[in-house]
């Protein structure tokens, strides 16, 4: 039985950080090779043909702003210099009961394409729910107050909704650290960001970053208030109606990380929470009748939610294996790898081994922020309402 225990933990949450991105991979090339031998046989290549040029849909950015007098500013002026049409563009600022002069500092703004819908405190829930449905473009584009965002990237996103199939589209988040130029979060951010574009190509990109995505108004149902982590449900929510959920790579953002690791570790814990919370909003794509988006949801989510039980249930059942030399070395494995993990958070280490040990510290809070959120969750303590997490202040 121990054995049967610890295979089954191993062999799920290799399947869930390795395997799973090679089979995204292996259907990519598939696919191509597919593609390529319908080329072969007909001479049709779709790739090659040029799209008629079409009139651009109108696009309303929301934003949602609590607290956000230090970087709204700077958003707007970021927003207001996106390279798309300013007949069909329009920022909307939703204040979430802002005290600290942020919707002085949007009424101030002097472009009509600028809207302030400002209310008492509720969360981002009540923001979206309020800003959407009142939105004028047909396309909505989300992002965040402190993500700066690139000047052809709306351009880039709504490409994709000349497909009808489309319902939502996530761009590319590039985090970035003022006094780092490598840590931790980064090699993950571009794992992450590499599955995501995978998944996009089969159209089932499984939940959004909050920065930078779009999707059609006409698909936005309101969100149940208490909703945590809105940018995950509202993208699963099109997925799980039958449309398509794309990445583009060429639509790019930026934010900035940051420092305090107690702020960041609360930050995945609440995530955490969301997602356990997520499950019951989603019911259709937990079952396997949902198909390739079922399978990216079990894979990509489900699986991940449940390593740090698997990881501990590896370990306990490794240790009733240690008659036998391969599961001592197993076992020695693990071990090893926990005390990377901590030499990682004393920084005992230089240079690449450094590096690597940063990384396993990473992964392991990450978990362990998993298991604060399930308890969250459980005891049903996580607020819908969210702070801003404070940022390194830029040299600049």
């Amino acid at each position: 039985m121990a054995e049967l225990v610890f295979w089954c933990a191993a062999v799920l949450l290799v399947h869930t950080y390795f395997l799973y991105p090679v089979v995204l991979f292996a259907l990519d090339g598939v696919a191509q090779v597919l593609h390529n031998v319908r080329y072969m046989r007909s001479g049709a290549d779709r790739r090659r043909e040029e799209q008629q040029a079409s009139e651009l849909p109108r696009v309303s950015l929301v934003v949602a702003a609590y607290n956000e007098a230090s970087c709204i500013d700077e958003k707007l002026r970021n927003s207001l210099a996106l390279d798309y049409p300013a007949g069909r563009f329009e920022v909307l600022i939703g204040s979430d009961g802002s005290t600290d002069g942020t919707d002085e500092r949007v009424l101030r703004c002097t472009d009509e394409r600028v809207r302030l819908s400002a209310a008492p405190r509720g969360g981002k829930t009540s923001v979206l729910n309020r800003c959407i449905p009142v939105a004028k473009g047909d396309i909505v584009l989300l992002s965040d107050a402190n993500t700066m965002i690139e000047p052809e990237a709306v351009k880039r996103l709504v490409r994709h909704f000349e497909n009808p199939e489309v319902g939502a589209v996530c761009g590319q988040l590039r985090l970035y650290n003022p006094t780092k130029a490598e840590y931790e979060e980064s090699t993950y951010w571009t794992y992450e960001s590499l599955i995501k574009f995978y998944e996009g190509k089969r159209g089932a990109v499984v939940g959004a970053n909050g920065g930078l995505y779009a999707i059609r108004r006409s698909l936005f149902n309101a969100l149940p208030p208490a909703t945590i982590v809105d940018d995950f449900v509202i993208p699963l929510r099109i997925l799980e109606k039958g449309y398509k959920v794309v990445y583009e790579p060429e639509a790019v953002a930026h934010e900035e990380t940051t420092e305090d690791y107690g702020k960041e570790f609360g930050r995945r814990a609440r995530i955490a929470a969301g997602n356990f919370q997520s499950l019951r909003m989603v019911p259709g794509l937990i079952s396997p009748l949902s198909g390739f988006p079922a399978f990216a949801f079990w894979s990509h989510k489900l699986l991940r939610w449940c390593a740090p039980a698997l990881m501990a249930l590896a370990l306990v059942a490794n240790l009733f294996l240690l008659s036998s030399p391969f599961y001592k070395l197993t076992l020695a494995g693990q071990v090893l790898f926990y005390g990377l993990a901590y030499l990682g958070k004393k920084g005992l280490l230089k240079g690449s081994a450094r590096r690597v040990a940063s990384v396993a510290y990473y992964f392991v809070t990450m978990n362990l922020a998993i298991v604060v959120g399930f308890w969250r969750f459980l005891r049903n303590t996580q607020r819908a309402a969210w702070d801003r997490t404070a940022r390194v202040p830029s040299s600049s």
